[in-house]
C-alpha cells in the first residue's frame, strides 16, 4: 500500500482555470434555460421521474464541462463559477425588474373566485386530482373556498382563501 501524495496533481490544473470558467459558465447558462423553459411545477414537486430527469442531466453535462478533473483547484474553480452564476441572476432578477420574467416565471393564477382557470392548467400540465391534493395540504375543503390560488415562480401553490 502506497501512502504517498502526488501534491501536484491535488492542486496544479491539468487545464487552464479560464477555460473551466468557460465550460462552466456555459454548461450553467445552457442547463438554466432548459430547466427554465420545463415550467414551474418540476421545480417545486420533484417526483421519481423529476428526480431522473436531473440526474441524466447532471451526468450529461458533466460531459461537457470537459477533461476528467484531477486537481481540487480545478473542482473548486468550476464550482465557484457555478455558484457565481446562480447569484448573478438573483441578483439580476432583484436589480432589473424587466429580467425578472426570464430569470424567474411569474405567478400564474390557477383559481380565481372559486372558479378554475383550465388553460392555465392545462399550460402547466396539472391535474384537477394534483390542483385538489394540493388544496387539500393547505386545509382548504373545495374551490369555492379560494378566493385565488397562483403557481408560483418556484412552483410552490399560493391560496388566499374566501372570507366566510
Amino acid at each position: 500500500m502506497d501512502l504517498t501524495i502526488d501534491w501536484n496533481s491535488v492542486f496544479v490544473p491539468a487545464i487552464g482555470l479560464a477555460e473551466i470558467v468557460v465550460r462552466g459558465s456555459l454548461m450553467y447558462l445552457g442547463l438554466f434555460v432548459i430547466l427554465r423553459l420545463m415550467g414551474r411545477r418540476q421545480a417545486g414537486q420533484f417526483g421519481p421521474a423529476d428526480l431522473l430527469v436531473i440526474v441524466l442531466i447532471a451526468d450529461a453535462a458533466q460531459n461537457g464541462l470537459g477533461k476528467e478533473y484531477g486537481s481540487v483547484t480545478e473542482g473548486l474553480a468550476l464550482v465557484a463559477t457555478i455558484v457565481a452564476w446562480d447569484y448573478v441572476l438573483d441578483w439580476v432578477a432583484w436589480r432589473f425588474p424587466a429580467a425578472r420574467p426570464y430569470v424567474t416565471p411569474p405567478s400564474l393564477a390557477l383559481i380565481r373566485d372559486g372558479r378554475l382557470d383550465l388553460q392555465n392548467l392545462r399550460k402547466e400540465m396539472i391535474t384537477e386530482d394534483e390542483l385538489r391534493s394540493q388544496l387539500r395540504q393547505q386545509q382548504v375543503e373545495g374551490y369555492e373556498d379560494v378566493k385565488l390560488a397562483t403557481l408560483e415562480g418556484d412552483g410552490r401553490l399560493s391560496v388566499l382563501k374566501r372570507n366566510k
